[in-house]
């Protein structure tokens, strides 16, 4: 069996990948007491102590309003840690993901669906910790495939205490009688998190470079709901326009798919997945009964 090594295995796609490959794959998801990632020598001994054929690096501080109120920090994790990662990963040869995000297209001035070999400038901490965590895993290690993660969501909570995403929040307010707002200035994919998990393993066969990866979507999030909403034959009165969010500095972060495709990895659309996640999990008959 080959070994697979996973950091951030805790956190919302880490716990979700251990799910999924744990039947396939020796795993090895250490701890932050067992493996520092800001700790070089560390993470090198556990390497090559384990000595894993792939390695999937999902450790971030991705809350943004953290990332900008102590950068010094996450950039330690996001930068550091990632560094570290992909260094450790080349001395062994082990196939190394590095999980980045869709946040190093926010301040772009070109018009989304964003290509990867765009130039980016981001506006915000966590997008330049990023996109630096990109370039030095790159350079450390060539063979790195770093991913570009959309938004992402799941339909079921994997433990107690895990924070809401956008998915269980709609469904959670299709059981009330409220109106949903959503903005009208923010366009980006979202993403179903096993969509994302189960196509890591065919990351092993594509050569090193920065990839898009998750659910491709041209329209804003009010539209995207809204056309959701359509498709399964919802009364779309209910759907309010958030004109002020993202008013301001209005946000395209939507990313083209052709260089993923071009490596056989091919995702649902945005509205494809909602769609078919919200006939699985509420029924049309039963909603539509709820509004009655």
């Amino acid at each position: 069996m080959k070994r697979l090594l996973v950091t951030g295995a805790s956190g919302f796609l880490g716990s979700r990948i251990i799910e999924y490959y744990r039947d396939r794959y020796e795993i090895c998801a250490p701890s932050h007491t067992d493996m520092d990632i800001t700790d070089k020598e560390k993470v090198a001994a556990v390497f090559r102590d384990f000595k894993p054929h792939m390695v999937v690096h999902s450790a971030a501080i991705s809350d943004v309003g953290v990332c900008e109120r102590e950068p010094e920090q996450s950039g330690k994790i996001n930068v550091d840690g990632s560094r570290n990662v992909a260094e450790a990963s080349a001395k062994i040869r082990a196939k190394c993901l590095v999980c980045s995000s869709d946040q190093v297209y926010v301040g772009s001035q070109v018009r989304g669906p964003h290509k990867e070999e765009e130039d980016v400038v981001p506006r915000n901490v966590y997008g330049r910790e990023k996109l630096l965590a990109e370039e030095e895993c790159l350079r450390l290690n060539p063979e790195c495939v770093i991913l570009r993660l959309s938004w992402m969501y799941d339909t079921r909570t994997l433990k107690e205490g895990e924070h809401g995403d956008f998915f269980r929040t709609l469904a959670q307010r299709l059981q009330t009688a409220e109106n949903l707002s959503y903005p009208v200035n923010d366009v980006r994919g979202i993403t179903d998190v096993n969509e994302v998990v189960c196509n890591f393993e065919r990351c092993m066969e594509i050569k090193g470079g920065v990839y898009n990866f998750g659910s491709p979507n041209d329209r804003n999030t009010y539209e995207t709901v809204s056309v959701m909403f359509r498709e399964l034959g919802w009364d779309e009165a209910r759907l309010k326009k958030d004109e002020d969010s993202f008013r301001a500095l209005p946000r395209d972060i939507s990313m083209d798919q052709e260089k993923l495709k071009e490596s056989g990895i091919i995702f649902p659309s945005t509205v494809e997945s909602l769609v078919r996640n919200m006939r699985d999990i509420l029924p049309i008959k039963e909603y539509e009964a709820q509004g009655e």
